[in-house]
This record gives C-alpha cells, sequence and structure tokens, in this order.
C-alpha cells in the first residue's frame, strides 16, 4: 500500500495536511528527519502512515518479519488516547507506563516480539531500566518517533533528562539488527539552536528539517497592561464567547481563579459549570473528568497550570489567556497556540503588569536555588528517609512535598527544583506527581488461611485477589481492578481492615512523587556547571525575552514571535493589539 492509499483506508482522508507528505516521504526514505509543525498539525499521522506502509508491504512480501514503531512521548495520556484511537481503525498498539505489573509488561513485550503489533508508546523515563532496554534490543523496531523533541535539548524551554537516553538506544538496537533504523523527532516550537541540538543529541546522520511557518493568521496575540487582573479577565470573558483556557503559575491560584469566576459570571447559565481547575496534583480520574466536560462544552473555561494542554485536540478554542508571564516565549507560544486550531478567529492574551517583571529575578533563585540550598535538600531528604552515607542505592520512596518540606522546613518551590538539578547531576531519579496505584500482598500462608475467622466479603474478596494475582504471597502486586466509586470505597475498607488483622500488607491508592537514589547517598554534592550556571544564564535570557515581548508596543507581536523561532521578515498581522493601534493612529 502506497501511503495515499494508506491514508485513505486506515483514516477516511483524501488528501494529506500541508507538510504530512513531505515528512512521511522522507521517513520511508529511511532519513533521519526532524519536524516542525505548529500545534494541531497533524504530528501522529507522520509517523503511523509510513510505519504502515513499511510493515503492509511485509506482511505481503515477507510475511516471517514483523515491524514496529517505538513512539516515545511522555504523555501517559496521550499514549492511550493514541492506543486506543489505532486499535478502533484495526491497527494492534500497546503501551508500557508506571503502575503495570512486571505480568502485563511481560505481556506486552511478548506481543510486540512475536504478534503483529504495529506501534508500542513508552514513556522516556522507561529508557533508565537496563532491564528495559535490553527487553526492547529484542524488539523487531523499524522506526523511533520522538514526540516534544524539544525535550531533548537543555536548550528548550522543557528540558527532561530522561530524553537523552534516546540516542543511546538506538544504538543499541542498530548494532543488534545489523541494520539503521531512522528516527523522526516531531515539536511544535523550536529556535534555531534547539533545533541544532535535537539532531546532535538524537545522532542524526546528516541534517534534515522539514518545517511549516508557525504563522497564525487567524490567532490575534494580545497584551493588556493593568493592574487590575481579574476585572480584566471578566472583560475578556465577557467579549469572546466561547471555550477558553487561562494559564496561571501555580495549583492554588487555579481554585480561587475558577471561584472567583464562577461567582461572577453566575448568571450566564449557557453552561453546567461555567469554568473548573486543572493541575497536576489532582487524581487522573479528576483530571479525566475536568478534561473532559471541558472537551464536550460542559465547561466553558478551564483554569490550570501548565500540566494542561499537551495533547489536547480540542480545535474550537477561542481564547487562550495567560494570567501571569510564562518562563519563556516557547512556552507562550505553545500554550497560546492552543486557541484556534480549527483557523477561525481566535485570541491569544498576556495579562501583564508591573509587578511581573519584580518577580522575574524571584523565579530565577527559585528555579536555580543556592548551591547551599541544594545540598541542604538532598541530605535533609535523605534524613528523612534514614537513608545513611554510603548507602541507599536504588532505594525508591514515595514522597509528599508538602510533608516533607514542613517537617525538614524545607522551601517547598526550592526544593521541586533541587530535585531536577540532582536528577540531572545524576544523583537521583524524581518523579513528580504520578499515579501510584494501589498495591497488597497477602503475608499470610495459604493453609493458614482456615484458622482465621473472615466475613463473607473478605473471603470473597481474598479469593478474587488469590485467583488473579498469582505472586501476591511473595511481593506487593499493582492492583488492576474495574471497579465502580461505590465498589473501590467497599474494596478500600474490606482492604483496611485485613491490613489492621496483619492478613495482609495493603497501600491504598495515591497521587505521589516519587524519589530514587540513583547512587548511594554522598557526602558532598557538586552540580557540574553545564547543569547548573550555564542553564540559570540560559533561563534569565528566556525570562528577558519574555519581558521584552510584554512589554514593547512598537512590532507586530506575530512578527517578534516568528523572528524568535528564526522566522525573518514575515509579515504584519494586522490584528494584534500592537497592529491594531497603529492603524488608529494613521
Amino acid at each position: 500500500m502506497t501511503a495515499h492509499e494508506v491514508l485513505k483506508t486506515y483514516y477516511g482522508y483524501d488528501h494529506f495536511r500541508p507538510l504530512q507528505e513531505e515528512i512521511i516521504q522522507s521517513v520511508l526514505d529511511g532519513q533521519d528527519t526532524l519536524a516542525l509543525l505548529p500545534t494541531g498539525g497533524g504530528k501522529s499521522i507522520c509517523f503511523q502512515v509510513p510505519t504502515l506502509v513499511m510493515t503492509q508491504k511485509e506482511v505481503e512480501y515477507r510475511s516471517d518479519e514483523l515491524g514496529l514503531c517505538l513512539v516515545i512521548t511522555p504523555l501517559i495520556a496521550l499514549m492511550k488516547d493514541q492506543v486506543e484511537n489505532l486499535k478502533r481503525r484495526n491497527i494492534l498498539a500497546a503501551s508500557l507506563h508506571s503502575g503495570m505489573s512486571m505480568l502485563e509488561q511481560s505481556t506486552v513485550f511478548d506481543n510486540c516480539q512475536y504478534g503483529p503489533y504495529r506501534f508500542l508508546y513508552i514513556s522516556p523515563e522507561r529508557l533508565g531500566s537496563t532491564t528495559f532496554r535490553e527487553r526492547l534490543t529484542k524488539l523487531p523496531i523499524k522506526l523511533i518517533a520522538v514526540d516534544e523533541a524539544h525535550c531533548i535539548s537543555q536548550w528548550g524551554y522543557d528540558f527532561r533528562p530522561s530524553y537523552l537516553g534516546i540516542g543511546e538506544v538506538r544504538k543499541d538496537l542498530e548494532e543488534r539488527l545489523q541494520t539503521a533504523i531512522p528516527i523522526l523527532a516531531l515539536t511544535a516550537t523550536a529556535t534555531p539552536e534547539v533545533v541544532e541540538d535535537i539532531q546532535q543529541q538524537l545522532g542524526f546522520k546528516q541534517t534534515n528539517v522539514l518545517s511549516k511557518s508557525f504563522a497564525r493568521p487567524n490567532l490575534h496575540y494580545i497584551v493588556r497592561h493593568t493592574a487590575q487582573k481579574e476585572q480584566q479577565l471578566l472583560h475578556i470573558l465577557s467579549k469572546v464567547k466561547g471555550s477558553a483556557i487561562i494559564y496561571v503559575r501555580n495549583r492554588k491560584k487555579t481554585f480561587q481563579i475558577s471561584e472567583y469566576i464562577n461567582q461572577s459570571l453566575a448568571h450566564e447559565a449557557n453552561y453546567t459549570l461555567m469554568a473548573d481547575f486543572y493541575h497536576a496534583g489532582l487524581s487522573s480520574a479528576e483530571r479525566a473528568y475536568k478534561q473532559d466536560e471541558w472537551k464536550k462544552g460542559k465547561t466553558r473555561i478551564i483554569v490550570c497550570t501548565n500540566a494542561f494542554g499537551m495533547g489536547i485536540d480540542k480545535p474550537d478554542v477561542r481564547l487562550v489567556i495567560h494570567y501571569d508571564l510564562p518562563d519563556s516565549i516557547e512556552a507562550y507560544f505553545q500554550e497560546a497556540g492552543r486557541a484556534g486550531r480549527d483557523e477561525k478567529n481566535s485570541y491569544a492574551v498576556l495579562l501583564y503588569n508591573a509587578d511581573d517583571k519584580k518577580n522575574v529575578m524571584k523565579r530565577v533563585s527559585n528555579t536555580y536555588p543556592s548551591r547551599e540550598i541544594i545540598e541542604n535538600v538532598y541530605h535533609k531528604t535523605c534524613d528523612f528517609f534514614v537513608v545513611g552515607a554510603g548507602s541507599g542505592l536504588g532505594h525508591s520512596f514515595i514522597l509528599h512535598i508538602d510533608e516533607l518540606c514542613q517537617r525538614m522546613h524545607l522551601p517547598v518551590l526550592q526544593t521541586y527544583s533541587s530535585f531536577s538539578l540532582l536528577k540531572q547531576a545524576g544523583y537521583i531519579d524524581f518523579q513528580e506527581e504520578q499515579e501510584i496505584q494501589a498495591r497488597v500482598q497477602i503475608r499470610i500462608r495459604p493453609h493458614e488461611m482456615s484458622s482465621y475467622s473472615f466475613t463473607r466479603e473478605q473471603e470473597e474478596l481474598l479469593n478474587r485477589l488469590m485467583r488473579k494475582y498469582t505472586g501476591i504471597f511473595t511481593e506487593l502486586q499493582y492492583l488492576h481492578e474495574d471497579w465502580t466509586a461505590n465498589e473501590e470505597k467497599r474494596n478500600h475498607d474490606l482492604l483496611v481492615s485485613l491490613a489492621k488483622r496483619g492478613v495482609i500488607t495493603y497501600i491504598p491508592h495515591t497521587t505521589a512523587c516519587t524519589f530514587t537514589l540513583t547512587m548511594e547517598r554522598q557526602v558532598d554534592i557538586y552540580i557540574p556547571s553545564h547543569i547548573y550556571e550555564k542553564r540559570a544564564e540560559h533561563f534569565k535570557t528566556q525570562l528577558h525575552a519574555m519581558v521584552e515581548y510584554a512589554q514593547q508596543t512598537q512590532f507586530c507581536r506575530s512578527q517578534v514571535l516568528l523572528a524568535y523561532f528564526g522566522e525573518i521578515n514575515a509579515p504584519l498581522c494586522g490584528g494584534c493589539d500592537v497592529c491594531i493601534h497603529q492603524k488608529q493612529s494613521q
């Protein structure tokens, strides 16, 4: 099948979007490819179609061979959505993510190694496991697709050290398979510096960048200079109808502002809920529900941190408001770009006042705390978990940051940042706000069951667990159950009662961070300059560029943004606040 035949057969489209066909052909030609596509530009098609073309040929001509695309993405929700979408098209796909039992992971690996699976989605953090990488090299991988590829660059706005393992994994695969495996890297935001770094970090055989203009003629960029942000927010929401996103900097503010909007605009009864809040500290069920209600239009406005938006494809967002100044133009451009994907008139509004500029330097000290603070956070966290010097290698702990900071007298924001820097320096692994499923281990032997007196419900639950989880007597097992909310509450109470009697060990479901020591506890901590001083200076530069964008009133805002990403001499947009003001002044 050709690429066009695959597009029509599996997706029902007659034509590719701009640049998709060129990207697909580059992949089919075996070239490493970096594709720069605006948010909503149809990135998944660019790796799904060539994979199906390559593997369809194998099915037709070499049925003894299998072929698989390894998709690396930081978004578990996106993994699940895409896997389900592929399955609905009768395309076999799987994902590996945190919370899966060893048996479930092994089953996925077997399916991908021996079955006709075409896509395996993983998070970059999985690449840190030696065992995982060894098993990965046994899979018939034909293509590696790297989503959110800017995360691999230390000069990108969302650098994630776990991405750095991708290049090594490709080398291991190519050595075992004795063949070249092309990489397709995809991102919606990258400066020229980041574009070069992505290709270097992924080990591109030769430079190959395919890009579409980032210009969005239907999206109007506005900056409102105001000392009264709340009133300005209501004014904008009353003028621009339709679905909206409001970005704020902290979790507490998501709730406060959503409550303020609901109280102030209660007279508008077109929506079940005018505004709702969203942040990474909510459970996955809560996040999914709030996101779904907003996508369906039942909630008009979502007030959120930057945890919201990646992988969300809602075309009719009319308005994106940044209540607080973002850390970088890259972050602003990506988030603002979630408006108007249906190519209808939409607005990206930044609220700005004198306090925003004053607070910029606080962000630098919070994001890059002093070396003394970093070392203090490291040692106090080890003390918190009772890990002595020279011990703790590989030990992993569930961590509630608020509890740690309260008991050990640590500053919350600087503690988060210290963990990030310690992770980049190789001392720890830190995963923020992971959904940790309930785990159970039965502590008594099967032959001892008859000596205990159980209620009927306790006995039924124990029998169910013993039938389903074969290793439950030897180690903690993650519970994967399709319980309703009422069943979950009842079974939680039953498990607590059994744990109190010493029959089981029970760790309830929670949302928390995980803290893992990747080397023994050290006496002295050293953060290299390329991780600390150089990135701190780069962070200051990014903040300065964001302030300059907010303050300037001379140049078309679209032109300023596009120039930042290397697009020089773009036409005037005509619809930003600067262009409108200049028209009115003529």
